[in-house]
C-alpha cells in the first residue's frame, strides 16, 4: 500500500467517525442504549458511568478490526488506526474539555472551543432519551439555533403530555 493510501484511509476512517458518532448518539445511546448512557446525563460524583461501557465495547471493535488488519487485510489496520485517533481526540474533547473528567481543566472563553462546550451542554440541558439536541461530538452547531431547537422540542413534549 502507498503511504497516501494509508493515510487517507486513517484521516478517512476518523472523519467518518464524526458521522458514525453523530448517529451512535443519537439512536443507539438515546435509543435501546439508554439504559447505559442514562447515567452520563445525571449529575453525579463516580469516577466511572455505565456509559463508559460503550468505550469497551466501541474500542473491542476497532481492536478487532486493528487485529485483522495486522494478520490478514492491511486496509483495515490503517482504518482501526484512524478510529483510535478518533477516539483519542474524543476522549480529550469530551471527557477532558467538556466533562472536566481530568485532573487538568480548561474553560475557553471564546471561539470554537467555546462553541463545542455550549453545544454539548445544551445537549444535557435534559435528562431524559427524547428532546436533546447535538449529538455530535467534534462538530458543534450554533448554540443559540440549539436553544431554539431545544425550546420547540420541550413544547412538543409537553402538548403531548409527556413533561
Amino acid at each position: 500500500m502507498s503511504l497516501w493510501l494509508k493515510i487517507s484511509l486513517i484521516v478517512g476512517s476518523a472523519c467518518f467517525m464524526e458521522a458514525f458518532a453523530w448517529w451512535a448518539h443519537k439512536y443507539i445511546m438515546h435509543g435501546w442504549g439508554w439504559n447505559w448512557h442514562a447515567d452520563h446525563h445525571e449529575p453525579h460524583d463516580k469516577t466511572f458511568e455505565k456509559n463508559d461501557l460503550f468505550v469497551v465495547v466501541f474500542g473491542s471493535f476497532t481492536a478487532a478490526l486493528i487485529m485483522i488488519g495486522i494478520e490478514w487485510f492491511e486496509p483495515l489496520y490503517y482504518v482501526g488506526l484512524g478510529i483510535t485517533l478518533y477516539g483519542i481526540m474524543y476522549s480529550f474533547v469530551h471527557d477532558g474539555l467538556v466533562h472536566q473528567r481530568y485532573p487538568f481543566h480548561w474553560f475557553p472563553k471564546r471561539g470554537y472551543w467555546k462553541r463545542l462546550v455550549q453545544a454539548h451542554k445544551l445537549h444535557h440541558a435534559t435528562t431524559c432519551k427524547e428532546g436533546a439536541v447535538s449529538f455530535g461530538f467534534v462538530l458543534a452547531p450554533d448554540p443559540q439555533k440549539l436553544r431554539v431547537r431545544l425550546r420547540e422540542l420541550k413544547e412538543r413534549r409537553r402538548a403531548a403530555g409527556s413533561l
